[in-house]
């Protein structure tokens, strides 16, 4: 049988196999040791479990939507347009709620900062909800 690249060798398969059996079939830890077991989540760390921050939803806030932005479009790109933006969000990847949001905007509008291009996007979001 022929492995390819692979580092690891049939053995090795096995033992990892075995030792996840417990996990996956439990869905939960099962390790006696608490030190094993992966850190939960602080109070203060930002919401990842929900996906991604989709602008102009219920329970997007100002600053959530701009860590999103932030995160994806970095400085470099600034000062912009919305097309130019969009454009940069797509060359990430961006999840298609964003691109949208930052496409429904003015084409006129020019902007020179993340919190700018935020404000826009959850007030134009707010405007299509009222």
């Amino acid at each position: 049988m022929q492995r390819g690249s692979d580092r690891l060798s049939v053995h090795r398969d096995d033992e990892m196999k075995h030792e996840l059996q417990g996990l996956l079939r439990s869905g939960r830890p099962t390790r006696t040791e608490e030190w094993h077991d992966p850190e939960p989540t602080a109070d203060d760390d930002p919401e990842v479990a929900g996906g991604p921050v989709a602008p102009g939803g219920s329970t997007a806030s100002l600053s959530a939507v701009r860590l999103e932005l932030a995160r994806l479009l970095g400085r470099q790109v600034f000062p912009a347009d919305a097309h130019k933006l969009a454009r940069a969000l797509r060359r990430v990847y961006a999840p298609d709620a964003v691109v949208e949001a930052v496409e429904r905007l003015p084409r006129t509008a020019r902007f020179t900062t993340v919190q700018q291009l935020a404000e826009a996007v959850v007030s134009s979001g707010r405007e299509e909800n009222a």
